[in-house]
């Protein structure tokens, strides 16, 4: 929101002065409207603790994060081409494996990854999409530049937040939104009510596509919930769909009705029983079979999962490179591989500066921030890395960006990331989701520990804005 001297960004002018002129107790008040909202819509998610999971109230900042148009172009140019070669890396290793015959990425890193799918070896996606929707995760660095920190393929999480932040935003403050020329969301969803369609296998006009959740348990089945209805696809468990001599077939109350497209919530281990964890009551037995067949397309495609490793994650910009013969627009956060000896030494001598994470861990559980950690803690994690130093990367520590948030009726500056959405490779939710750290100094924002979320803004640029008021005047 600010320039390193204290003067206002541009485009937050507006925002500036419109909060500004709020008391404290109008701020809170704000605040605690969005609270009752979110409850009563069941707007949740799952705290993971060790003694009991907690179902909370997603916490919602009611300062707003904005993006100037030309800094999100660039944004959008760069996730977009790292989905683009992400798929065509993931198309490749159930293929030809060129990538890994030339050295692109370590073989041993893929084949003998847990996510690997052998089921998928050889098998025909529809229209070669692996990834239909991804999400990723973009910080922030003290000079300025955008740095890609994490990709989520396999079942990304948070979309609904994206809609909801955005209805809270206009019901509390409605004259500001209105100000502003706030690029809109609700066409990105009806692309991907399209798009899902535009995915079935059989030539029909009214395909049936499903969301296949575990069910009401799971830590984001709010978000399972909310995009059936939004997208206008059946929400469906397991127990609700049949396989027969290759079809899927889900039940209902007029007998069984065939399934082209199933937008899968469901982790690969629970899809199918005869070919993942035999113990599965979520999948549906059968359901790879009538995959491999090319009767049902699943979204996203199992197997996808390798690439959400954070070791593989390295080894994005040479895939762009590789696949799409172009510079990576948005670069990697700097990686160590500890599988890698000098590497490996290099960390350990420092574990009290880097961020470790297990390759696979997601949710933000799993890490050390080293310079937040005990010296038990550092010393725990060391043992780990010697013990199996295959699992873990380490990162440099980054002084992620902050934005001003509402703690206690005055705003502080709490750590941010963003997460723009990836629909098909081609469509970016402008803004994407913005997650807040809300405990002081902390840098984990996933919902999961306790993190919030804001409403994104893309607004037009100074250029832009400049230009549309004079031609405005012109007019008048």
């Amino acid at each position: 929101m600010f320039f390193e001297d204290q003067r206002i960004r541009p485009c937050y002018d507006g925002v500036f002065a419109h909060f500004s002129a709020l008391r404290p107790a109008a701020l809170e008040e704000q605040s605690r409207k969005a609270r009752r909202m979110f409850n009563r819509l069941g707007v949740t998610f799952t705290v993971y603790q060790e003694s009991a999971n907690l179902e909370r109230t997603l916490p919602f900042d009611i300062l707003p994060r904005l993006i100037p148009s030309d800094e999100w172009s660039l944004l959008e140019q760069g996730v977009r081409q790292r989905v683009r070669a992400l798929n065509l890396f993931l198309r490749d290793i159930y293929h030809e494996q060129a990538s890994l015959h030339e050295g692109i990425v370590p073989r041993e890193l893929v084949v003998t990854h847990p996510d690997y799918c052998w089921a998928m070896v050889g098998t025909k996606v529809p229209f070669g999409q692996y990834v239909t929707l991804a999400g990723i995760d973009i910080i922030r660095d003290p000079g300025g530049r955008y740095l890609v920190l994490e990709d989520n393929l396999r079942v990304p999480s948070g979309i609904s937040y994206i809609f909801e932040n955005r209805q809270m935003m206009q019901r509390l403050f409605p004259d500001m939104c209105r100000r502003y020329r706030i690029q809109p969301i609700l066409p990105a969803l009806s692309f991907f009510a399209r798009y899902l369609r535009s995915l079935a296998p059989r030539p029909t006009s009214n395909p049936t596509v499903v969301l296949l959740t575990p069910g009401k348990y799971n830590a984001a089945y709010y978000d399972h919930v909310f995009l059936s209805q939004q997208l206008g696809i059946h929400l469906v468990e397991g127990e609700d769909l049949l396989t027969l001599n290759n079809r899927v077939f889900m039940r209902t109350v007029e007998g069984l009705q065939p399934v082209d497209v199933i937008y899968r919530r469901i982790d690969d281990a629970f899809l199918d029983p005869l070919v993942f964890r035999s113990d599965s009551v979520l999948g549906v037995p059968g359901l790879i079979s009538a995959y491999r067949a090319g009767n049902v397309a699943l979204v996203n495609a199992p197997g996808t999962g390798v690439a959400d490793d954070k070791a593989i994650y390295a080894y994005v910009p040479q895939m762009i490179r590789y696949y799409l013969n172009e510079e990576p627009i948005l670069q990697n956060v700097p990686t160590y591989l500890l599988r890698d000896r000098e590497q490996r030494e290099h960390v350990l001598a420092r574990l009290d500066q880097m961020v470790v994470k297990k390759t696979t861990g997601a949710g933000g559980y799993g890490m050390l921030i080293g310079p937040k950690a005990s010296a038990a803690e550092i010393e725990d994690f060391a043992q780990a890395i010697r013990k199996d130093p295959k699992a873990y990367i380490a990162q440099p520590t980054i002084s992620i960006s902050q934005h001003p948030s509402l703690v206690n009726g005055c705003f502080e500056g709490r750590h941010i990331d963003l997460r723009p959405f990836v629909i098909g490779g081609e469509r970016v939710i402008p803004g994407g989701l913005t997650r807040v750290a809300l405990r002081k100094g902390s840098l984990v924002v996933n919902s999961s520990q306790g993190g919030g979320s804001k409403d994104t803004w893309v607004v037009p640029s100074d250029g832009q804005k400049q230009v549309e008021e004079r031609e405005c005047r012109i007019v008048c």
